[in-house]
């Protein structure tokens, strides 16, 4: 039985990937282990959007290969290997096999070939009947399970590499979601993440699956068709804001197992970077989406991802950014220094923003962001919230960690027998980028 490390870059798309690559190849005969000295294949999914991200598959591959012990089988899967195919025997030395984004399901079968003497490629379409099961064993979860809904990108933003990673959008069949989600139920699987570069674009091929749901759109009917099957928690991750409709913040309201947590990305607080990132809103428009969201009856938190000195990124333009900042009130938020990334049409554009510069700006919104996280935090105080406990906290081993519907992150003190459950946990303490409470 041969041993395969398999390690995981980037977004829950390459997660839930890696889930299902490690499940076929148990179903195979392989055996999944987590020490690479061991392992006689290691696998590395691949994160594409950022070139750091990039860089470590480099500088895994060169420590793997100079590691003085008998080389493993060393395979590339993800979003580089998408991009880079063939390519990436020449630039690596020592790899013997690249899989793309939508042949990660053929993984098997190529690792056959390469112990034959072969170096494989495959960066060929997904197979019509490819197998999304994944065992118990292999999810990154017991409690907690990802369900790619939507998969590639239409949008082609000027600085985003997924376009050409992922592909273009295809929407898994609506009765296909349905039927996963009761088998996670029935494995006592206590929320699911509905996933996908682009939740709010999803549209299936047929209305199978959709029958007898209300909805304005064909995401907010499967939010609900998914809410009915009574699995405990349903989040959703990642909204674009051109596509968000306000009928996705009345199936929350309708539904209590839909949490109160959307993730937003606006990137920009100006109409011109916004316009030149192609991202197809204007501020104007976000905001009436973050109005709705902040008037909704249920307390809904909301996040966002803000990239800093874009190119033509003016002292004016950052400041809008700051407005846009005070005026959602953002939950918490990812903030990114710009950087090219070849292919990608903004690669062409002049990267005019100084590095110096990038990192005041960053700096100065992350202050920003501290304040406003500080003040969302401390409103939790004396209340209580419903938390999934995940696993044991890694501060204390007296405390159990986990998340809260609105996607709080909640540490509290328990016994590991609640491991697995959902309990009321009162807010005692809000810390920088948590909080801590009590079980009641």
């Amino acid at each position: 039985m041969k041993k395969v490390f398999l390690e995981t870059f980037g977004c829950q798309m390459n997660v839930s990937d890696s889930e299902r690559v490690a499940s076929t190849l148990v179903s195979r005969g392989y055996q999944i282990t987590d020490s690479q000295a061991d392992a006689d294949v290691v696998l590395i999914n691949t994160c594409s959007v950022r070139e750091k991200a990039e860089q470590k598959l480099y500088s895994e591959v060169g420590r793997i290969r100079h590691s003085g012990r008998m080389k493993p089988v060393v395979g590339v899967l993800g979003c580089v290997a998408q991009l880079e195919g063939e390519t990436l025997f020449d630039k690596i030395e020592g790899v013997d096999l690249v899989i793309g984004t939508r042949a990660v399901g053929r993984v098997a079968d190529a690792l056959e070939s390469v112990f034959k003497g072969e170096q494989v490629a495959d960066l060929g379409e997904r197979e019509r009947d490819y197998n999304w099961y994944v065992s118990e064993e292999q999810r990154h979860s017991p409690y907690v399970a990802f369900v790619p809904i939507i998969e590639g990108c239409n949008k082609f933003c000027t600085y985003c590499i997924v376009p050409f990673s992922r592909g273009r959008e295809v929407s898994l069949p609506a009765d296909e979601i349905v039927r996963q989600v009761l088998e996670f139920r029935d494995q006592g699987v206590k929320e699911i993440h509905l996933i996908g570069q682009n939740v709010n674009s999803y549209r299936p091929v047929t209305e199978v699956g959709l029958e007898g749901f209300a909805g304005k759109t064909p995401f907010s009917r499967l939010l609900r068709a998914v809410s009915a099957t009574g699995i405990e928690r349903i989040k959703f991750n990642t909204s674009f804001p051109r596509d968000f409709h306000d009928d996705i913040v009345d199936a929350i309201e309708e539904n209590e197992n839909l949490c109160n947590w959307v993730h937003l990305p606006v990137q920009s607080g100006s109409d011109l970077i916004l316009k030149a990132m192609k991202r197809l809103h204007s501020i104007d428009r976000y905001k009436r989406k973050v109005d709705r969201i902040r008037n909704s009856k249920r307390d809904i938190a909301l996040t966002t991802d803000i990239i800093v000195g874009f190119p033509g990124e003016t002292r004016k333009d950052f400041d809008q950014t700051v407005e846009l900042f005070e005026y959602c009130k953002y939950d918490s938020a990812y903030i990114f220094k710009y950087s090219p990334r070849f292919g990608t049409p903004s690669y062409k554009m002049a990267d005019d923003v100084s590095h110096e510069e990038k990192s005041a700006r960053f700096a100065e919104l992350e202050k920003v962001q501290r304040r406003l996280q500080a003040e969302s935090l401390s409103r939790y105080n004396g209340k209580t919230l419903s938390v999934l406990a995940e696993k044991r906290s890694a501060k204390s081993y007296l405390d159990l960690f986990g998340h809260s519907t609105c996607h709080r992150v909640v540490n509290f003190s328990c016994g590991t027998e609640f491991l697995g459950k959902i309990v009321n946990v009162r807010i005692t303490q809000a810390k920088s980028n948590s909080l801590y409470g009590e079980v009641v």
